[in-house]
């Protein structure tokens, strides 16, 4: 089973979050694996399978039980490095050298995209879906991580 935390918080402006992926039904259209989607009420459900409102040792037990995760730059990699489980981070527009951690898989289309003040609030980030690698991407490294892992 794969995790996957596809949204960061939202904005206090009500705009779309810089970091939220916009190519997950994509993404999920190529993966071969059971998909449990972790979030909060409100959010988009991607799959059937959508666990709400989990609370922190829910989210560890997820972790603990699933083959990796996929996620946005969100609490969601922070959590699971404190536990050590490595997974892929896809990143735009904030940088990965300054909230990402090396165990990590993580994406970054391209260090031109990121926001040139890291430590403003996003809500003064556009939202921009060049920023991100493709599914494509994202499937070739999750493969190379559950080859290593299994």
């Amino acid at each position: 089973m794969i995790v996957i935390h596809p949204f960061a918080k939202p904005l206090q402006n009500d705009g779309v979050n810089p970091k939220n992926y916009p190519y997950w039904q994509e993404l999920i259209a190529l993966i071969n694996e059971p998909i449990v989607q972790v979030g909060v009420d409100g959010e988009q459900q991607l799959v059937s399978d959508f666990r709400k409102g989990l609370s922190i040792q829910e989210l560890k037990q997820l972790l603990a039980e699933c083959q990796t995760w996929i996620a946005v730059d969100s609490f969601f990699q922070h959590l699971a490095w404190s536990v050590e489980k490595p997974g892929i981070v896809l990143w735009s527009v904030s940088d990965p050298n300054i909230f990402g951690h090396t165990e990590n898989i993580n994406l970054l289309k391209d260090r031109s995209y990121l926001a040139k003040n890291q430590f403003l609030w996003w809500d003064y980030t556009p939202y921009n879906s060049e920023a991100f690698v493709k599914p494509e991407e994202v499937v070739y490294h999750l493969t190379s991580l559950q080859n290593t892992t299994i």
